[in-house]
């Protein structure tokens, strides 16, 4: 694809190397590439390893490495965490003023440096709960969030891009209604709730849910509540209870929320857990904004993405192309880990255990269409399941390739890891790799969103369909009308964009790619302005019985001013062109 206007606008706006007065000094992608493979490499083969994977875009790192990478700054590559609540102090509890207000300082830090920040809220106690140290009651939660997200609103990183954040509540929460029923979205934050397999259960079978809180009189809530509520429970510590209710009654809730305002989304978190590869040393308790890696606490993002669109060779796949993109790709990003600049200790120690990985993929959407294959068909799917197989094969065994040349992830232990259920379904040869050597990453692959990056590149965004054949997009750089260049002038079955697609059809490709990740999936599924909110519970409870890790409803004009679906013109004077 031709080099845009609009690509140029956003690599000299975004990563392009500027000088210390702010003056481009890179013009071209092929400057960014040499600078990024020269300042990731420590040898020239290294070097021009790196480069010719970057190169025309086959590789995309994230947009961290891409405009931090020999710039001249210890700039941290890391796009985005996930902390949790708590006060470098040991002697007070992580739901105290101390904790609360060190925790988003931390948080408007680490926005600031260009990083988005994932937060569980779940430990705080609820709204009107009696605080005995001054006499007084606890606006709960949600006023603790909307202060969080102001602070967060104010800081613009590298002047152009704006802080992006997750706000988790469990659903067990007492806040939980004040959660769902918001009138409007936060400025910063995505929101969702983190829903168990119980009240999953409960929801399905029309069952009674209880709202409740850990007891703050009792003697060991400070020292031991961490919001974990199933942790309390089974060392036989007391609860409050705050209300019994229908849990179709808070479901509802949710998806009319998710109808009027496009949140909350749904993260099934016991899910997530379970089918961590890492859940033998450590738990995750958020996502990153836009929910495509489920983390612990101090835990990061360290992404890029293979262009798919890249890999076809005017018939098909190029696999022995594809093969050697994502090995490079998965040495690529194992190297940004040792060359990111520490952002801070306890971050750096999460990292450096288990020297987590994001690798995925963009330009899906352009590959199906350049083999003709309707992205909402059965073919596809076949197609889709063998393609993401391949690549999780190749990268799994990149990553062992690494462990026998430099050692493998120090929280690696065999049995543990091996046992895991992501882990039991690698090929038998992969497996015994791993017990050999190790494994140098203990989580290595993601779909990520791949916004402005995958503008860049010129490929579709993520897993993403094609969002219009035309439509207005509004961000930083300005107003653009996008026009994917892979449905001009031509016709046929195939060519389908996102709204025409079903729900359940956009939720059986995130369901089949979800089995060949190790951790989650940044997909958006998109209803027609006229959907009702049954349809989004639909959604919702076959994201859930379809295994899926977690999900995200769209419903066409629910939240204006990010894409705008235009109708297709050919007038050489309208304006929309």
């Amino acid at each position: 694809m031709q080099w845009n206007d609009q690509q140029q606008s956003v690599f000299l706006d975004r990563y392009a190397l500027k000088d210390s007065e702010g003056n481009v000094v890179e013009h071209q992608p092929q400057q960014m590439w040499q600078r990024v493979a020269h300042a990731m490499a420590d040898s020239p083969e290294e070097e021009n390893l790196y480069y010719n994977v970057l190169e025309g875009f086959k590789f995309v790192p994230s947009g961290r490495v891409l405009a931090g990478a020999g710039a001249g700054r210890r700039s941290t590559f890391y796009n985005c965490f996930v902390i949790d609540i708590k006060s470098r102090d040991p002697g007070c509890g992580r739901d105290s003023r101390t904790a609360i207000t060190e925790t988003i300082s931390r948080m408007v830090q680490i926005t600031a440096r260009g990083g988005g920040v994932g937060l569980n809220w779940s430990v705080l106690r609820p709204r009107g709960a009696y605080i005995r140290g001054v006499h007084g009651h606890s606006s709960g939660a949600i006023g603790w969030m909307r202060g969080a997200d102001a602070m967060a609103d104010q800081v613009r990183q590298g002047g152009s891009r704006t802080a992006a954040l997750m706000f988790i509540l469990e659903a067990w929460h007492p806040d939980i209604f004040d959660f769902v029923n918001q009138t409007e979205r936060f400025s910063r934050a995505n929101f969702s709730v983190a829903v168990s397999n119980k009240f999953m259960q409960a929801v399905i079978e029309d069952q009674e849910w209880v709202l409740q809180f850990p007891d703050t009189q009792h003697p060991a809530y400070n020292a031991q509540w961490d919001g974990n509520l199933e942790r309390w429970l089974a060392k036989g510590y007391p609860t409050v209870e705050h209300g019994r209710y229908p849990a179709r009654e808070i479901w509802t809730h949710i998806c009319d929320s998710a109808y009027r305002i496009g949140n909350p989304g749904l993260v099934f978190l016991d899910r997530c857990n379970e089918m961590m590869n890492t859940a033998y040393f450590e738990e995750a308790i958020c996502t990153n904004p836009c929910g495509e890696q489920p983390l612990p606490a101090s835990g990061c993002c360290n992404l890029g993405a293979v262009n798919l669109a890249a890999m076809w060779d005017g018939q098909d796949i190029d696999h022995d192309l594809l093969h050697a993109t994502v090995t490079t790709a998965v040495r690529f990003l194992d190297k940004v880990i040792d060359k990111s600049a520490e952002i801070d200790p306890e971050i750096q120690q999460v990292q450096d255990n288990a020297r987590r990985i994001g690798l995925g993929t963009m330009g899906l959407a352009d590959l199906l269409i350049l083999k003709r294959l309707r992205y909402d068909s059965g073919e596809a799917l076949v197609f889709i399941a063998d393609l993401f197989a391949e690549i999780r094969d190749v990268a799994y065994q990149a990553s062992v390739d690494l462990a026998r040349e430099k050692g493998a992830a120090p929280m690696f232990v065999a049995s543990p890891f091996l046992d895991s259920p992501f882990i039991l379904s690698l090929p038998t040869k992969i497996r015994e790799g791993i017990k050999a050597h190790g494994i140098r990453n203990l989580q290595i692959l993601t779909q990520a969103p791949t916004g402005t990056t995958s503008i860049i590149a010129g490929a579709s965004s993520g897993v993403e369909p094609v969002f219009s054949r035309r439509f207005l997009r509004k961000d930083a750089t300005g107003e653009h009308m996008v026009t994917h260049p892979l449905f001009e002038g031509r016709g046929g079955p195939h060519l389908v964009t996102a709204l025409e697609i079903a729900p359940e059809d956009h939720l059986a490709v995130q369901a089949v790619i979800q089995k060949y990740v190790d951790s989650s999936i940044s997909k958006t599924i998109n209803l027609p302005r006229d959907a009702s909110a049954d349809a989004i519970s639909r959604a919702y409870v076959m994201a859930y019985r379809l295994k899926c890790k977690g999900i995200t409803v769209y419903r066409n004009g629910s939240l204006e001013d990010v894409l705008t679906e235009m109708a297709q013109c050919e007038c050489a004077t309208c304006s929309l062109r």
